[in-house]
Protein backbone atom coordinates (compact mmCIF):
# COMPACT_ATOMS: atom_id res chain seq x y z
CA UNK A 1 0.00 0.00 0.00
CA UNK A 2 2.88 2.39 0.79
CA UNK A 3 4.39 1.75 -2.65
CA UNK A 4 1.05 2.33 -4.34
CA UNK A 5 0.51 5.57 -2.41
CA UNK A 6 3.90 6.90 -3.45
CA UNK A 7 3.28 5.99 -7.08
CA UNK A 8 -0.05 7.82 -6.96
CA UNK A 9 1.64 10.83 -5.35
CA UNK A 10 3.88 11.14 -8.40
CA UNK A 11 1.55 9.98 -11.16
CA UNK A 12 -0.92 11.81 -13.34
CA UNK A 13 -3.54 9.88 -15.34
CA UNK A 14 -4.54 11.79 -18.46
CA UNK A 15 -7.14 11.06 -21.15
CA UNK A 16 -7.63 13.24 -24.21
CA UNK A 17 -9.84 13.84 -27.19
CA UNK A 18 -8.67 17.17 -28.51
CA UNK A 19 -7.02 20.38 -27.41
CA UNK A 20 -6.84 23.93 -28.62
CA UNK A 21 -4.19 26.45 -29.55
CA UNK A 22 -3.86 29.51 -27.36
CA UNK A 23 -1.61 32.24 -28.73
CA UNK A 24 -1.13 35.68 -27.22
CA UNK A 25 0.68 37.74 -29.83
CA UNK A 26 3.79 39.62 -28.92
CA UNK A 27 3.41 43.32 -29.61
CA UNK A 28 7.00 43.77 -30.83
CA UNK A 29 7.66 44.13 -34.58
CA UNK A 30 8.39 40.70 -35.98
CA UNK A 31 8.88 39.70 -39.64
CA UNK A 32 6.07 38.41 -41.82
CA UNK A 33 6.95 35.09 -43.43
CA UNK A 34 4.99 33.02 -45.95
CA UNK A 35 5.73 29.31 -46.31
CA UNK A 36 5.05 27.57 -49.63
CA UNK A 37 5.25 23.94 -50.68
CA UNK A 38 6.66 23.37 -54.16
CA UNK A 39 4.57 20.84 -56.07
CA UNK A 40 6.24 17.41 -56.22
CA UNK A 41 5.46 13.70 -56.50
CA UNK A 42 5.82 13.30 -52.72
CA UNK A 43 3.09 15.77 -51.84
CA UNK A 44 2.01 13.72 -48.77
CA UNK A 45 5.22 14.32 -46.83
CA UNK A 46 5.70 17.80 -48.26
CA UNK A 47 2.27 18.73 -46.90
CA UNK A 48 3.10 17.24 -43.49
CA UNK A 49 6.38 19.14 -43.27
CA UNK A 50 4.67 22.35 -44.44
CA UNK A 51 2.02 22.08 -41.72
CA UNK A 52 4.64 21.36 -39.06
CA UNK A 53 6.93 24.17 -40.25
CA UNK A 54 4.11 26.71 -40.10
CA UNK A 55 3.24 25.58 -36.57
CA UNK A 56 6.89 25.63 -35.46
CA UNK A 57 7.39 29.18 -36.73
CA UNK A 58 4.31 30.29 -34.79
CA UNK A 59 5.49 28.56 -31.62
CA UNK A 60 8.87 30.31 -31.88
CA UNK A 61 7.17 33.65 -31.28
CA UNK A 62 9.55 35.34 -33.72
CA UNK A 63 7.41 35.42 -36.88
CA UNK A 64 4.00 36.37 -38.24
CA UNK A 65 3.31 33.27 -40.33
CA UNK A 66 1.19 32.62 -43.42
CA UNK A 67 0.58 29.23 -45.01
CA UNK A 68 1.04 29.69 -48.75
CA UNK A 69 -0.04 26.15 -49.65
CA UNK A 70 1.11 24.30 -52.78
CA UNK A 71 2.52 26.21 -55.75
CA UNK A 72 4.17 25.35 -59.04
CA UNK A 73 7.91 25.93 -59.19
CA UNK A 74 8.49 29.16 -61.10
CA UNK A 75 10.48 32.38 -61.05
CA UNK A 76 9.74 34.40 -57.94
CA UNK A 77 7.94 37.73 -58.40
CA UNK A 78 9.31 39.62 -55.41
CA UNK A 79 7.06 42.65 -56.03
CA UNK A 80 3.91 40.57 -55.53
CA UNK A 81 5.12 39.50 -52.11
CA UNK A 82 6.32 43.00 -51.22
CA UNK A 83 2.88 44.42 -52.05
CA UNK A 84 1.44 41.99 -49.46
CA UNK A 85 3.90 43.30 -46.84
CA UNK A 86 5.76 39.97 -46.74
CA UNK A 87 9.34 40.11 -45.42
CA UNK A 88 10.47 36.51 -45.91
CA UNK A 89 9.51 33.67 -48.25
CA UNK A 90 10.26 30.05 -47.37
CA UNK A 91 9.83 27.48 -50.13
CA UNK A 92 10.13 23.79 -49.29
CA UNK A 93 10.15 20.50 -51.13
CA UNK A 94 10.30 16.99 -49.65
CA UNK A 95 11.30 13.87 -51.58
CA UNK A 96 10.85 10.25 -50.49
CA UNK A 97 13.19 7.53 -51.73
CA UNK A 98 13.86 4.02 -50.38
CA UNK A 99 12.14 4.78 -47.09
CA UNK A 100 14.13 7.96 -46.53
CA UNK A 101 13.15 11.62 -46.68
CA UNK A 102 15.08 14.58 -48.05
CA UNK A 103 13.76 18.07 -47.52
CA UNK A 104 14.96 21.27 -49.18
CA UNK A 105 14.48 24.77 -47.80
CA UNK A 106 15.07 27.95 -49.80
CA UNK A 107 14.67 31.19 -47.85
CA UNK A 108 14.24 34.54 -49.64
CA UNK A 109 14.46 38.10 -48.35
CA UNK A 110 11.64 39.92 -50.14
CA UNK A 111 13.00 43.36 -49.23
CA UNK A 112 16.33 42.70 -50.98
CA UNK A 113 14.89 40.40 -53.70
CA UNK A 114 17.51 37.75 -52.92
CA UNK A 115 17.81 34.16 -51.78
CA UNK A 116 19.55 34.29 -48.41
CA UNK A 117 19.62 30.66 -47.33
CA UNK A 118 19.42 27.18 -48.86
CA UNK A 119 19.85 23.79 -47.20
CA UNK A 120 18.92 20.11 -47.48
CA UNK A 121 17.71 17.97 -44.56
CA UNK A 122 17.60 14.17 -44.39
CA UNK A 123 15.88 11.59 -42.18
CA UNK A 124 16.30 7.82 -42.45
CA UNK A 125 12.82 7.08 -41.02
CA UNK A 126 9.61 8.34 -42.61
CA UNK A 127 8.08 8.87 -39.18
CA UNK A 128 10.78 11.40 -38.32
CA UNK A 129 9.47 13.96 -40.81
CA UNK A 130 8.70 16.43 -37.95
CA UNK A 131 12.43 16.84 -37.36
CA UNK A 132 12.91 18.10 -40.92
CA UNK A 133 10.44 20.88 -40.11
CA UNK A 134 11.96 21.50 -36.67
CA UNK A 135 15.46 21.93 -38.14
CA UNK A 136 14.16 24.15 -40.94
CA UNK A 137 12.54 26.34 -38.29
CA UNK A 138 15.70 26.48 -36.18
CA UNK A 139 17.78 27.55 -39.20
CA UNK A 140 15.24 30.14 -40.34
CA UNK A 141 15.11 31.53 -36.82
CA UNK A 142 18.91 31.65 -36.56
CA UNK A 143 19.15 33.47 -39.88
CA UNK A 144 17.22 36.45 -38.51
CA UNK A 145 19.39 36.30 -35.37
CA UNK A 146 16.44 35.67 -33.06
CA UNK A 147 16.95 33.96 -29.67
CA UNK A 148 17.75 30.27 -30.06
CA UNK A 149 14.95 27.71 -30.37
CA UNK A 150 17.25 24.67 -30.55
CA UNK A 151 14.98 22.99 -27.99
CA UNK A 152 12.62 22.17 -30.88
CA UNK A 153 14.88 19.38 -32.12
CA UNK A 154 15.32 17.75 -28.72
CA UNK A 155 13.51 14.54 -27.83
CA UNK A 156 10.95 14.13 -25.07
CA UNK A 157 11.17 10.87 -23.10
CA UNK A 158 7.96 9.79 -21.39
CA UNK A 159 6.36 6.82 -19.68
CA UNK A 160 2.78 5.93 -20.52
CA UNK A 161 0.46 3.38 -18.96
CA UNK A 162 -0.64 0.57 -21.28
CA UNK A 163 -2.49 -1.98 -19.12
CA UNK A 164 -2.89 -2.49 -15.39
CA UNK A 165 0.58 -2.75 -13.84
CA UNK A 166 2.34 -2.15 -17.17
CA UNK A 167 3.86 0.88 -18.82
CA UNK A 168 6.09 1.72 -21.76
CA UNK A 169 8.78 4.34 -22.19
CA UNK A 170 8.89 6.14 -25.48
CA UNK A 171 10.72 9.01 -27.14
CA UNK A 172 8.93 11.71 -29.12
CA UNK A 173 9.36 15.12 -30.66
CA UNK A 174 7.96 18.03 -28.67
CA UNK A 175 4.63 17.92 -30.56
CA UNK A 176 4.26 14.14 -29.94
CA UNK A 177 3.84 13.65 -33.70
CA UNK A 178 6.88 11.36 -33.82
CA UNK A 179 6.71 8.54 -31.27
CA UNK A 180 8.91 5.48 -30.74
CA UNK A 181 8.72 2.92 -27.92
CA UNK A 182 12.15 2.19 -26.41
CA UNK A 183 11.23 0.22 -23.24
CA UNK A 184 8.32 -2.18 -22.73
CA UNK A 185 7.36 -5.12 -20.55
CA UNK A 186 6.46 -4.62 -16.90
CA UNK A 187 6.23 -1.37 -14.98
CA UNK A 188 8.77 1.19 -16.26
CA UNK A 189 8.30 4.70 -14.87
CA UNK A 190 9.93 8.08 -14.13
CA UNK A 191 12.22 8.35 -17.19
CA UNK A 192 15.00 10.94 -17.11
CA UNK A 193 17.60 11.90 -19.70
CA UNK A 194 21.04 10.81 -18.51
CA UNK A 195 23.10 13.12 -20.74
CA UNK A 196 22.78 16.28 -22.80
CA UNK A 197 23.27 14.32 -26.05
CA UNK A 198 20.16 12.26 -25.23
CA UNK A 199 21.92 8.95 -25.79
CA UNK A 200 21.01 7.32 -22.45
CA UNK A 201 18.05 7.38 -20.08
CA UNK A 202 17.45 6.59 -16.43
CA UNK A 203 14.17 5.09 -15.31
CA UNK A 204 12.64 3.08 -12.50
CA UNK A 205 12.00 -0.59 -13.25
CA UNK A 206 9.97 -2.75 -10.90
CA UNK A 207 12.02 -5.89 -10.28
CA UNK A 208 11.97 -7.46 -6.79
CA UNK A 209 12.12 -3.88 -5.52
CA UNK A 210 11.93 -0.57 -7.41
CA UNK A 211 15.30 -0.25 -9.16
CA UNK A 212 16.89 2.70 -10.97
CA UNK A 213 18.45 1.56 -14.25
CA UNK A 214 20.38 3.28 -17.01
CA UNK A 215 19.75 2.27 -20.62
CA UNK A 216 21.65 3.12 -23.78
CA UNK A 217 19.09 3.86 -26.49
CA UNK A 218 21.33 2.76 -29.35
CA UNK A 219 22.52 -0.58 -27.96
CA UNK A 220 19.78 -1.37 -25.43
CA UNK A 221 22.44 -2.10 -22.79
CA UNK A 222 21.01 -1.82 -19.25
CA UNK A 223 22.93 -1.06 -16.06
CA UNK A 224 21.36 -1.27 -12.58
CA UNK A 225 22.21 1.59 -10.20
CA UNK A 226 20.22 1.72 -6.96
CA UNK A 227 17.25 -0.14 -5.45
CA UNK A 228 14.90 0.97 -2.68
CA UNK A 229 11.92 -0.66 -0.97
CA UNK A 230 9.36 2.10 -1.44
CA UNK A 231 10.40 4.51 -4.16
CA UNK A 232 13.53 4.93 -6.29
CA UNK A 233 13.53 7.83 -8.73
CA UNK A 234 16.12 10.00 -10.49
CA UNK A 235 14.88 13.52 -9.77
CA UNK A 236 17.66 15.46 -11.51
CA UNK A 237 20.94 15.06 -13.37
CA UNK A 238 23.85 17.50 -13.12
CA UNK A 239 24.93 19.30 -16.28
CA UNK A 240 28.00 17.10 -16.72
CA UNK A 241 25.97 13.98 -15.95
CA UNK A 242 28.22 13.03 -13.03
CA UNK A 243 25.85 13.61 -10.10
CA UNK A 244 22.24 12.57 -9.62
CA UNK A 245 19.62 13.66 -7.12
CA UNK A 246 17.65 10.56 -6.13
CA UNK A 247 14.38 10.19 -4.25
CA UNK A 248 14.69 6.99 -2.19
CA UNK A 249 12.77 5.41 0.67
CA UNK A 250 14.84 2.48 1.98
CA UNK A 251 13.23 2.96 5.42
CA UNK A 252 10.04 4.93 6.03
CA UNK A 253 9.08 7.69 3.59
CA UNK A 254 11.29 9.23 0.92
CA UNK A 255 14.40 11.38 1.38
CA UNK A 256 16.76 12.97 -1.13
CA UNK A 257 20.20 11.55 -1.89
CA UNK A 258 23.20 12.62 -3.97
CA UNK A 259 24.62 9.83 -6.13
CA UNK A 260 27.96 10.06 -7.95
CA UNK A 261 27.94 8.00 -11.15
CA UNK A 262 31.75 7.64 -11.19
CA UNK A 263 32.46 6.67 -7.59
CA UNK A 264 29.00 5.08 -6.94
CA UNK A 265 28.96 7.02 -3.66
CA UNK A 266 25.48 7.62 -2.24
CA UNK A 267 25.07 10.48 0.27
CA UNK A 268 21.88 11.35 2.11
CA UNK A 269 20.88 15.01 1.76
CA UNK A 270 17.66 15.22 3.77
CA UNK A 271 16.69 13.43 6.96
CA UNK A 272 13.03 14.15 7.55
CA UNK A 273 10.39 11.76 8.87
CA UNK A 274 7.91 12.79 6.16
CA UNK A 275 8.22 13.07 2.39
CA UNK A 276 11.05 14.88 0.54
CA UNK A 277 10.92 14.41 -3.25
CA UNK A 278 11.47 16.06 -6.64
CA UNK A 279 14.90 17.58 -5.91
CA UNK A 280 16.45 19.84 -8.56
CA UNK A 281 19.91 21.45 -8.78
CA UNK A 282 20.04 25.26 -8.49
CA UNK A 283 22.66 27.99 -7.94
CA UNK A 284 25.41 26.36 -10.03
CA UNK A 285 24.53 23.01 -8.44
CA UNK A 286 25.51 24.22 -4.97
CA UNK A 287 21.92 23.99 -3.73
CA UNK A 288 18.78 22.01 -4.39
CA UNK A 289 15.11 22.95 -4.52
CA UNK A 290 12.56 20.27 -3.65
CA UNK A 291 9.04 19.37 -2.50
CA UNK A 292 8.42 18.47 1.15
CA UNK A 293 5.43 18.04 3.45
CA UNK A 294 7.35 19.25 6.52
CA UNK A 295 4.76 22.01 7.08
CA UNK A 296 1.95 19.47 7.05
CA UNK A 297 1.22 20.04 3.36
CA UNK A 298 3.36 19.90 0.17
CA UNK A 299 5.48 23.01 -0.33
CA UNK A 300 8.74 24.11 -1.94
CA UNK A 301 12.02 24.31 0.00
CA UNK A 302 15.71 24.73 -0.74
CA UNK A 303 18.96 23.76 0.98
CA UNK A 304 22.70 23.69 0.34
CA UNK A 305 24.15 20.41 -0.88
CA UNK A 306 27.07 20.68 1.55
CA UNK A 307 24.69 20.79 4.53
CA UNK A 308 22.74 23.26 6.60
CA UNK A 309 19.08 23.89 7.26
CA UNK A 310 16.18 24.08 4.84
CA UNK A 311 14.54 27.32 3.71
CA UNK A 312 10.92 27.70 2.63
CA UNK A 313 10.88 29.12 -0.89
CA UNK A 314 7.16 29.56 -1.62
CA UNK A 315 4.86 31.47 0.72
CA UNK A 316 1.86 31.23 -1.62
CA UNK A 317 -0.64 28.35 -1.53
CA UNK A 318 -1.06 25.32 0.70
CA UNK A 319 -0.51 22.52 -1.81
CA UNK A 320 2.54 23.07 -4.01
CA UNK A 321 3.32 19.59 -5.24
CA UNK A 322 5.86 19.76 -8.10
CA UNK A 323 8.81 21.97 -9.01
CA UNK A 324 11.44 22.46 -11.68
CA UNK A 325 14.17 25.05 -12.09
CA UNK A 326 16.51 26.47 -14.71
CA UNK A 327 18.87 27.61 -11.96
CA UNK A 328 17.67 31.23 -11.81
CA UNK A 329 13.93 30.72 -11.76
CA UNK A 330 11.65 27.97 -10.52
CA UNK A 331 8.25 26.89 -11.80
CA UNK A 332 5.91 25.04 -9.48
CA UNK A 333 2.41 23.54 -9.38
CA UNK A 334 -0.05 25.00 -6.87
CA UNK A 335 -3.53 23.75 -6.03
CA UNK A 336 -5.86 26.77 -6.05
CA UNK A 337 -9.10 25.11 -4.86
CA UNK A 338 -10.02 22.56 -2.23
CA UNK A 339 -13.02 20.65 -3.56
CA UNK A 340 -13.26 17.35 -1.72
CA UNK A 341 -15.65 15.75 -4.21
CA UNK A 342 -15.08 17.77 -7.39
CA UNK A 343 -12.31 18.86 -9.71
CA UNK A 344 -9.63 21.16 -8.36
CA UNK A 345 -7.68 23.83 -10.21
CA UNK A 346 -3.90 23.47 -10.33
CA UNK A 347 -1.95 26.41 -11.75
CA UNK A 348 1.70 26.96 -12.58
CA UNK A 349 3.64 29.82 -10.99
CA UNK A 350 7.06 31.24 -11.83
CA UNK A 351 9.32 32.66 -9.10
CA UNK A 352 12.80 34.16 -9.05
CA UNK A 353 15.44 32.43 -6.94
CA UNK A 354 17.49 35.62 -6.57
CA UNK A 355 18.16 36.58 -2.92
CA UNK A 356 15.41 38.75 -1.40
CA UNK A 357 13.36 38.64 -4.61
CA UNK A 358 9.56 38.79 -4.34
CA UNK A 359 8.98 38.10 -8.04
CA UNK A 360 6.06 35.75 -8.71
CA UNK A 361 4.08 35.27 -11.92
CA UNK A 362 1.12 33.04 -12.64
CA UNK A 363 1.57 31.16 -15.92
CA UNK A 364 -1.81 29.39 -16.24
CA UNK A 365 -5.38 30.24 -15.28
CA UNK A 366 -7.69 27.26 -15.80
CA UNK A 367 -7.75 23.49 -15.43
CA UNK A 368 -5.18 21.14 -13.94
CA UNK A 369 -1.68 22.23 -14.96
CA UNK A 370 0.93 19.85 -13.62
CA UNK A 371 4.40 18.37 -13.96
CA UNK A 372 6.29 21.45 -15.29
CA UNK A 373 9.62 20.79 -17.02
CA UNK A 374 12.09 23.37 -18.33
CA UNK A 375 13.62 23.08 -21.78
CA UNK A 376 17.36 22.47 -22.05
CA UNK A 377 18.01 26.21 -22.53
CA UNK A 378 15.72 27.16 -19.63
CA UNK A 379 13.48 29.52 -21.63
CA UNK A 380 10.51 27.29 -22.39
CA UNK A 381 8.34 25.17 -20.08
CA UNK A 382 6.54 21.94 -20.95
CA UNK A 383 3.69 20.70 -18.77
CA UNK A 384 0.57 18.53 -18.68
CA UNK A 385 -2.84 20.21 -18.87
CA UNK A 386 -6.26 18.70 -18.18
CA UNK A 387 -9.33 20.85 -18.79
CA UNK A 388 -12.98 19.94 -19.42
CA UNK A 389 -12.32 16.27 -20.27
CA UNK A 390 -9.48 17.22 -22.63
CA UNK A 391 -5.79 16.70 -21.99
CA UNK A 392 -2.71 18.02 -23.71
CA UNK A 393 1.02 18.47 -23.51
CA UNK A 394 1.51 22.21 -23.14
CA UNK A 395 4.35 24.52 -24.13
CA UNK A 396 4.86 27.90 -22.45
CA UNK A 397 7.15 30.36 -24.22
CA UNK A 398 7.87 32.34 -21.08
CA UNK A 399 9.43 35.40 -22.75
CA UNK A 400 6.60 35.75 -25.27
CA UNK A 401 3.43 35.02 -23.25
CA UNK A 402 2.45 32.21 -25.60
CA UNK A 403 0.97 28.80 -24.87
CA UNK A 404 0.65 25.96 -27.35
CA UNK A 405 -1.13 22.67 -26.71
CA UNK A 406 -0.67 19.24 -28.29
CA UNK A 407 -3.51 16.77 -27.62
CA UNK A 408 -2.88 13.54 -25.76
CA UNK A 409 -4.93 11.12 -27.81
CA UNK A 410 -6.02 8.57 -25.18
CA UNK A 411 -2.47 8.55 -23.82
CA UNK A 412 -2.03 8.26 -20.04
CA UNK A 413 1.30 9.89 -19.23
CA UNK A 414 2.92 8.89 -15.94
CA UNK A 415 6.03 11.12 -16.16
CA UNK A 416 8.24 12.78 -18.77
CA UNK A 417 11.52 14.60 -19.24
CA UNK A 418 12.69 16.99 -21.92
Amino acid sequence: MRILSLILLWSIHLFAIDATLEIVKNTNKIPYIIVEQLDSENSEYSAKVLKMLVADLKVSGHFQVYDGGIIKEKEINFKDYADKKIDLLAQIKVNKSSGKLTGTLNLYDINTSARIFSKQYSENELGRFPFIAHRMTIDTNAHIKAPSIDWMQRLVVLSKYTTSGNSEIMIADYTLTYQKVVVKGGLNIFPKWADSKQENIYYTKYLETPTIVKQNLATGEIQQLVSSEGIAVVSDVSKNGENLILSLSPVGLSDLYLYNTNTKNLRKLTNYSGIDVDGKFINNEKEIIFVSDRLGYPNIFMMRIDGGGTEQVVLHGRNNSAVDSNGQYAVYTSRETNNEFGDNTFNLYLISLAPNSNYIRRLTATGKNQMPRYSHDGRTIMFLKHYKAQSALGIIRVDYNTNYFFPLNKMKIQAFDW
